[in-house]
């Protein structure tokens, strides 16, 4: 025991020292060390460490880390001036301590040892060294430029030693020690927001203080509202904010409708899903004399009661939109705006900002007309309302034969937007059963339906014309500045990699003479939803896009082959689309829009936005975790749904939560990740793992804490 335990203690001591010599010569690249040098910059005193010391020089010879230059001496093998450069951009750490360098225009990123990634956290903007190393780049964090955020949340764990909190992000790389003076009462074991103090010489650790007690992990609110504070999100508005919104007044429609168009008298209805409450767009429907229809989408006018530079707009610019949570929204406006005075709620009176369309019985779109408004809502429809019409369950005089030439209207445009070439991605959304106090009885799966695509269309239509009317050029017209929503062509290396994936799966990507790729794309997802791949193949499809952001440099959109495209008809819960209303009424009343800084603005909405859309997911993800927590010891179906290096993610079919089986458990242990493949091989038997397999799988062990999912084959 005493022999083991001494090995070890020196195993671990020439593992540290090693870190730490990497760390000196890549800090240093072009000064040389000996073993002495070395000891003396470590602070080793002892004979015995530096012997173990000029071992571990030899070593890191051996691996092409450092070259010998001499007289004992040592160089970092990465000062080669023709192949060593600096670059800034985004750290991206994974959960094993190694980071990512995300650079703007930088097709592949760059690899960032565990011991090289300095005090940068996750996400922060670093500047970086890059050096050439066994043929592939790697990078020396060598100055963090910005931080990403300041404070953080995790969990705390008080001993009678020292008190750190292991941040809930399995991507931070380092925990935070607390001086117990800013424990802020914190208990051992609580949720908390820690910020971030300042990260010393060469501690291990950044010192925080404890800003925010959130409760014990296990509850909804508390895990909810971690989440919340994970992303950057806050829970609650500041009281001033609140203040400011209360204060507001409802509009004078007497008075405001001199200088709008009156739509109170044509009929007017809202399609939403059946539990909202903040309704942003309503449609009205007219026959004109000339046998044409008239389209209004009116979308909610926030633009009237939020005012640039007031308290409210800046406090909605910060939170960049609304977060959908399973259990709760975390509204971008306060409630008296959001659900009240903003919102197109049956029978009331709105005011709204309306992009109204002469349509023909052939779906073509004669004449626009864009402008403020003012509407009455005369019926409120759910989805499932709307899709019992359309699928001529329901009988309903006054709307009825309006709700299904809406609709076929809707699947003209359609047709007309996929023959263009646009993307035909179906994504399944899980859907909570919640009780009164949230906890999830059952799952049931979001299906997009006819009645949701009647509403896409014609929010894509709007968006569309707004987009072009506001940018395209005119002959003597100042084309104003705008943020468009932009979705640039996939990369030829994304799809090389996916043509390899589908072909895995005995599918092909045919090429249409006189059609983009996102046409073959599409005869491959109608095939994979009637082979019930869906599910598999059009994540993989997604994942080969490029994402969609805001920004003023207009280069269309890819996905929904749009030349043109913004955000207009979300105002109550999208800033990009308050932003687009202020500047189409510019361009209506030929007035100068203030433009100083909106590419900054688009840059910082589609942060929030992917903030948001992390948050959703994790919500999500708790809440499949917390309704398999009594199911320990169940079997159930799946399929395959991602194969890595450390085992493979199952999704079970009967409630579509996601868990992990590791390699270790599978079967002798002998399997090893084969990336060309992308599945799971064994030395030992023929048996594989890949995609889209079936399987079946026990529920081994459920962890609300670090919301994991462990399972087994059975």
């Amino acid at each position: 025991m005493h022999k083991n335990k001494k090995r070890k203690t020196k195993s671990t001591l020439k593992k540290k020292l090693t870190q730490k010599a990497i760390k000196v010569f890549d800090i240093n690249p072009e000064k040389s060390y000996n073993y002495k040098s070395m000891s003396k910059e470590l602070g080793l005193a002892s004979g015995n460490e530096r012997k173990l010391m000029n071992s571990i020089l030899l070593d890191l010879e051996a691996n092409d880390w450092i070259k010998h230059i001499g007289n004992g001496k040592y160089l970092s093998n990465n000062t080669s001036s023709n192949n060593k450069e600096e670059l800034v951009g985004i750290i991206d750490f994974n959960s094993r301590g190694a980071g990512y360098l995300i650079v703007d225009g930088l097709e592949d990123d760059i690899y960032i040892h565990a011991t090289n990634t300095g005090k940068a956290l996750q996400k922060d903007k670093v500047r970086v060294s890059v050096s050439e190393r066994k043929g592939k780049q790697e990078g020396t964090v060598i100055e963090v430029l910005e931080r990403a955020r300041t404070e953080f949340v995790g969990t705390i764990d008080i001993s009678a030693r020292a008190v750190f909190v292991r941040p809930d992000d399995k991507n931070m790389p380092v925990d935070f020690f607390i001086d117990r003076k800013h424990l802020n009462g914190a208990k051992d074991g609580e949720k908390v927001k820690v910020k971030l103090l300042s990260w010393p010489g060469r501690t291990k650790s950044p010192l925080g203080a404890v800003v925010d007690r959130l409760g014990m992990p296990g509850t909804m609110d508390v895990e909810m509202n971690s989440i919340l504070a994970e992303f950057g999100f806050p829970y609650e508005f500041p009281k001033a904010v609140t203040k400011a919104s209360e204060a507001i007044e409802e509009a004078d429609y007497d008075v405001e409708v001199k200088d709008r168009r009156d739509f109170r008298d044509v009929l007017t209805f809202t399609i939403d899903p059946v539990d909202a409450k903040d309704f942003d767009d309503a449609l009205s429907y007219k026959e004109l004399e000339n046998g044409n229809i008239e389209i209004g989408v009116h979308i909610a006018d926030v633009s009237h009661y939020v005012k640039p530079n007031t308290i409210l707009d800046e406090e909605a610019y910060s939170r960049g939109n609304s977060v959908y949570l399973v259990d709760r929204v975390i509204p971008m406006l306060p409630e008296v705006l959001s659900n009240k005075l903003c919102s197109l709620r049956p029978h009331e009176t709105k005011l709204t900002f309306s992009a109204v369309f002469e349509i023909n019985r052939e779906g073509e779109v004669l004449n626009e007309w864009f402008g403020k408004t003012i509407i009455y809502s005369d019926k409120r429809f759910a989805y499932e309302d709307a899709q019992e019409i359309i699928e001529g369950n329901v009988v309903d005089e006054t709307y009825g034969a309006i709700v299904l030439e809406m609709d076929r209207i809707a699947k003209i445009l359609r047709g007309k937007r996929l023959e263009s070439g646009a993307l035909n991605v179906e994504s399944q959304e899980v859907r909570f059963q919640l009780d009164e106090d949230g906890n999830p009885l059952g799952i049931v799966l979001k299906v997009s339906k006819d009645a949701n695509k009647l509403i896409e269309e014609y929010m894509l239509l709007a968006n569309r014309r707004v987009a072009a009317f506001v940018g395209e050029p005119a002959k003597n017209k100042t084309v104003l500045p705008l943020i468009y929503r932009i979705h640039d062509e996939p990369n030829p290396e994304k799809i090389a990699d996916l043509k390899i994936f589908l072909k895995e799966f005995g599918y092909e990507i045919k090429d249409v003479k006189n059609k983009p790729i996102s046409y073959a794309l599409n005869q491959v997802m109608i095939k994979a939803k009637k082979a019930d791949e869906l599910h598999i193949i059009g994540p993989m499809v997604i994942r080969s896009m490029s994402k969609a952001v805001y920004t003023t440099e207009n280069i269309g959109h890819y996905g929904l082959a749009f030349k043109y495209y913004a955000h207009f008809t979300s105002p109550i819960r999208r800033y990009a689309d308050l932003l687009v209303h202020r500047i189409l009424q510019a361009k209506l009343t030929n007035t100068k829009f203030v433009s100083n800084g909106l590419e900054d603005m688009a840059k910082h909405i589609s942060a929030t936005e992917k903030e948001a859309t992390s948050a959703e997911r994790a919500s999500t993800k708790y809440m499949q975790v917390k309704y398999m927590s009594d199911k320990i010891g169940e079997t159930f179906d799946g399929k395959i749904t991602g194969v890595t290096d450390w085992g493979i993610f199952v999704e079970m079919e009967e409630n579509k939560c996601e868990g992990l089986v590791h390699i270790r458990n599978i079967e002798d242990g002998s399997f090893f990740y084969h990336q060309n493949s992308k599945q799971l091989l064994s030395n030992q038997s023929k048996n594989k793992f890949h995609l889209g397999q079936k399987v079946s799988v026990l529920v081994k062990h459920v962890d609300l804490i670090k919301k994991q999912i462990d399972l087994e084959l059975s």
